[in-house]
């Protein structure tokens, strides 16, 4: 497959003036001409491997600065930003966001810094759980080093789904001098897994199921053998706020145990064989439905992608406590709550069963190309009987036409459920199940006639 063509227009503008050198001289040491230079600093042409080799011989350059967008999500972390209900009138659409990303990626950058700092309209500037999912959706929620170690020792553990538990308790025994012990609910009332060094012992409460009792092994073993690792990647990070640390560091370790019971190359090829079978692949890897949502938004290792999902996980109130895009495009998941129409809600009062729904992001008179959207419910802990939530997963409707889960839906855009990032933010007309007015928008009042809506407002 082709590579994508690497345009780097501003970055080496800001080389050559660093340097102090006309386009001419700078084209000379590229041993390029200068209308070929030119033409690469305004982005009319890429930047080929013998360009990018000179620029590396000549300059000391370091490609990776060429990266640069990742500080801010890319694309999609400024789709974010932008979607913000204080730019709602301005109409600023994605071609246009990545043509200002693409050329002025530091002014991008400084944009993205002061909205972070400024915080969202009428919230907090910052907060330990905001910071940890900036770095998460940085990197795409994809940790390409983990990833691969996880998968070295899960192939030398020989996992699998029949053994699972008994191959992490093996070696917990054998490697950390652990048993494990499955203790009454009265004996950890407030806990799940607990270390006990004292007895040697990895302690789990008798009310996790099979796969949560799998779960908490392997981030034992995370914790045990990943250390240094996550320790690694979490102090690469540039948190304000300690806690934000300790929460990225939290969720590294989550990912490392979900890399261990689905190894990517085989969790990646049972996925594509399947029609990422959601119900299949659960039994398969003997994981729970909220296990499954975390691993399907990181298959990004390159060379050898899986499909681009998100996940988030709602209450009953429609507020998110989980969202991971990963390396998808959704927006709506970026609202603190969520639209009544989406049939995630209406998984609550249908428990077990998945909610399989094909929606539209409808804000500003826009719509996107929709989205094949998959929820259901789980257990707050692992644990019957504890908090329910509701898990979606979902990915671009045109990416979906051969799921296992699309069967028997219909992916036409007229067919689309128009939902909206929640009240406060989403500006679509006439929605009977509207009840609160859009932030930013001017209401109308009308004495003559009487709206379906209790809200009205004027257009942008």
């Amino acid at each position: 497959m082709a590579e994508e063509a690497l345009f780097a227009g501003p970055a080496v503008r800001r080389l050559r003036k660093r340097e102090g050198l006309t386009q001419a001289a700078t084209a000379a040491r590229l041993d390029i001409s200068p209308s070929y230079l030119n033409l690469i600093e305004r982005n009319q042409r890429p930047v080929s491997a013998r360009v990018m080799m000179q620029l590396v011989e000549q300059f000391d350059f370091d490609p990776r600065s060429l990266r640069e967008d990742e500080s801010i999500g890319g694309i999609d972390g400024l789709v974010r930003r932008f979607a913000d209900e204080r730019f709602a009138d301005l109409g600023i659409d994605r071609e246009e966001l990545q043509e200002f990303l693409t050329s002025a990626p530091q002014a991008a950058a400084a944009f993205a810094r002061l909205y972070d700092n400024a915080g969202d309209a009428g919230g907090p500037s910052s907060d330990p759980l905001s910071e940890s999912r900036r770095e998460i959706e940085r990197w795409r929620n994809h940790f390409a080093d983990l990833d691969r170690a996880a998968e070295e020792l899960a192939d030398e553990m020989r996992l699998s789904r029949g053994d699972m538990s008994v191959a992490l308790a093996e070696r917990l025994r054998e490697r950390h001098q652990l048993s494990v012990r499955i203790l009454p609910r009265e004996v950890l009332p407030d806990s799940l897994r607990r270390l006990d060094l004292h007895a040697r012992q990895v302690q789990l409460s008798e009310m996790l199921s099979s796969a949560s009792r799998n779960f908490q092994l392997a981030l034992q073993l995370a914790q045990l053998e990943f250390a240094d690792d996550i320790d690694a990647v979490a102090k690469g990070a540039r948190f304000e706020d300690e806690a934000a640390r300790a929460l990225f560091a939290r969720h590294l370790t989550g990912y490392v145990a979900a890399a261990l019971i689905m190894p990517y190359g085989r969790f990646l090829r049972a996925c594509e064989a399947t029609g990422y079978d959601l119900p299949v692949l659960e039994r398969r890897f003997g994981v729970s439905f909220e296990q499954l949502a975390h691993r399907l938004t990181t298959l990004q290792r390159v060379g050898q992608r899986g499909l681009p999902f998100f996940m988030v996980r709602l209450d009953r109130a429609g507020q998110f406590s989980k969202t991971f895009t990963g390396a998808s495009t959704a927006r709506f998941v970026e609202s603190e709550t969520s639209c009544p129409l989406w049939h995630a809600h209406r998984a609550f009062d249908r428990a077990g069963e998945l909610q399989v729904q094909f929606v539209s992001l409808d804000n500003t008179g826009d719509r996107d190309g929709g989205w094949l959207t998959m929820a259901r419910t789980v257990e707050g802990s692992g644990a019957p009987g504890e908090a329910q939530f509701v898990v979606a997963v979902g990915i671009e409707a045109v990416l979906a036409s051969e799921l296992a889960q699309a069967r028997g839906i219909s992916l036409r855009p007229d067919d689309a459920q128009p939902i909206g990032p929640g009240c406060a933010r989403c500006h679509r007309i006439r929605c009977s199940q509207r009840s609160l007015p859009p932030a930013g928008r001017k209401l109308a009042f009308d004495t003559i006639r009487r709206g379906v809506t209790p809200f009205e407002f004027e257009q942008g």
